[in-house]
């Protein structure tokens, strides 16, 4: 990696991106091609919820690197199949070295993933992107301006809480609003484009 501008790193690739975009292979790839583009589909966002909620108190590095064992262990994140575990499912993830064996996001992941299977049709994915905020008319320039929460992570928290899912505080929500396009949060220098919806107005 080379010099910083703007809040930015230049990659060995001589792209610039935001600074943890970098750092690792693994974030260049997310970072490029995933993180910020407009993400629908009740199965793929319940799987970036789900994985937002495991990172809590991680580093989403260990989440990305972790990310194919997940799948394998939580059915591809099929909300129906995940909906179906029951007890055995249970202990065979909490005996799973490959992901995170937390009980209690184990439980949380089960929870939610019946409450999404009564929003099929899509009903799921219109509920999330119905607390999109508008796109910002500028990227952010500094690294350290990026929030961590905002007043749409808070009011989808509170909703998701209402309804009863679990491990969905404002800040997991603000993370997953970044991660599937509901915010475009690369700065301004960054030579990153996203989709035509997530782009900024104006620079």
């Amino acid at each position: 990696m080379s010099g910083e501008r703007n809040g930015t790193v230049r990659g060995d690739d001589g792209v610039t991106r935001c600074p943890w975009g970098s750092t690792d292979p693994l974030y260049v790839s997310y970072h490029d091609d995933e993180w910020g583009r407009p993400l629908r589909g009740d199965d793929e966002l319940f799987e970036m919820l789900t994985l937002e909620a495991f990172q809590s108190g991680l580093s989403w590095i260990t989440i990305l690197r972790k990310r194919p064992a997940f799948r394998d262990a939580f059915a591809g994140f099929r909300i129906e199949a995940v909906a179906a575990f029951d007890d055995d499912d249970v202990d065979r993830l909490l005996a799973d070295a490959r992901i995170v064996r937390n009980r209690a996001k184990i439980d949380a992941a089960l929870v939610n993933a019946r409450l999404a299977s009564e929003l099929a049709g899509g009903g799921f994915t219109e509920l999330l992107w119905s607390f999109a905020p508008p796109a910002r008319r500028r990227r952010l320039t500094s690294f350290e301006a990026v929030p961590d929460k905002t007043q749409e992570s808070a009011a989808l928290s509170k909703e998701l809480k209402r309804r009863g899912f679990r491990f969905i505080g404002p800040t997991v929500a603000y993370a997953f609003m970044q991660a599937v396009g509901m915010v475009d949060d690369h700065l301004a220098a960054c030579e990153v484009q996203v989709s035509p919806r997530a782009m900024p107005l104006e620079m």
